[in-house]
């Protein structure tokens, strides 16, 4: 059983402290994600919780198109792959013809918020008992750099060579924010990968949303507002600083919904 699986033993040199070691349910295979890419952080976070729950043997991931695809990669556990947008609906149904699984997407903005809009907000709607993990970039990244629902005002993309105009394109989707006041959203929550303290503060909403999957009382949303460097066109120092200027005052981080307090 995954749950009896014991952790890996490592050894530091002479004189050093081991901080930090794959967890097992992470594929031993190098990440080709652009360097300063947000994905393989929060890839490491959910396997560690994985790990640490002893649930790998019951879990079942959906990603789909764009670079959320490349999850099967790296995640050791069971997953399949859904349509573009597609990914709450198909895992609305693994979660119904399997109610004792631990279930969970993991998508883009692009995805989610765009070509997925209606799947994402009637799931929640419905008040499924799945995790959706969100990584809002603000552009399309694998696709060529487009704009995206969550693209800021003013912000240059292929599509937005002149930057994002609201009275042409509209505002930034802040779908977080939307999904919260649902009735069927149990714990949603917003937050960041892009320094150690946002990292630990990460983890830890992912630990409370896998564990509240299984009280089966709603979604557990959860949004990390990430960076794209290769979307940018910035070295990932420039990113984490452009994320920090202009992406957390239009994406503040915290909790919007936590059950007891909402």
């Amino acid at each position: 059983m995954f749950e009896d699986r014991k952790m890996e033993t490592m050894t530091a040199p002479a004189g050093m402290e081991l901080v930090y070691r794959r967890p097992s349910t992470l594929v031993d295979t190098p990440m080709h994600y652009c360097p300063g890419c947000s994905h393989g952080v929060v890839h490491r976070l959910i396997m560690e919780v994985v790990e640490e729950t002893g649930i790998q043997e019951k879990t079942i991931g959906v990603a789909p198109v764009g670079c959320s695809v490349f999850a099967y990669n790296y995640l050791d556990v069971d997953m399949q792959e859904a349509p573009h947008g597609r990914a709450t609906a198909v895992a609305t149904g693994i979660k119904r013809v399997h109610p004792d699984k631990i279930v969970f997407t993991y998508q883009g903005d692009g995805d989610l918020a765009a070509i997925g809009t209606g799947e994402t907000i009637h799931t929640v709607n419905r008040g499924e008992s799945i995790v959706v993990v969100f990584i809002n970039n603000a552009i399309y990244g694998m696709t060529g750099g487009q704009m995206a629902p969550t693209t800021l005002l003013g912000m240059v993309t292929s599509t937005t060579p002149f930057g994002r105009e609201q009275p042409v394109m509209g505002y930034p989707l802040k779908i977080t924010e939307l999904i919260a006041h649902l009735p069927g959203a149990y714990f949603v929550t917003r937050q960041a990968v892009h320094t150690t303290a946002h990292v630990r503060k990460a983890k830890k909403a992912l630990q409370a949303a896998f564990e509240y999957q299984g009280h089966n009382k709603g979604t557990c949303f959860l949004e990390f507002v990430s960076n794209c460097p290769s979307g940018w066109k910035m070295t990932p120092l420039e990113a984490n600083d452009w994320l920090e200027k202009n992406m957390l005052p239009m994406y503040p981080l915290g909790d919007l919904k936590v059950p007891g307090r909402n």
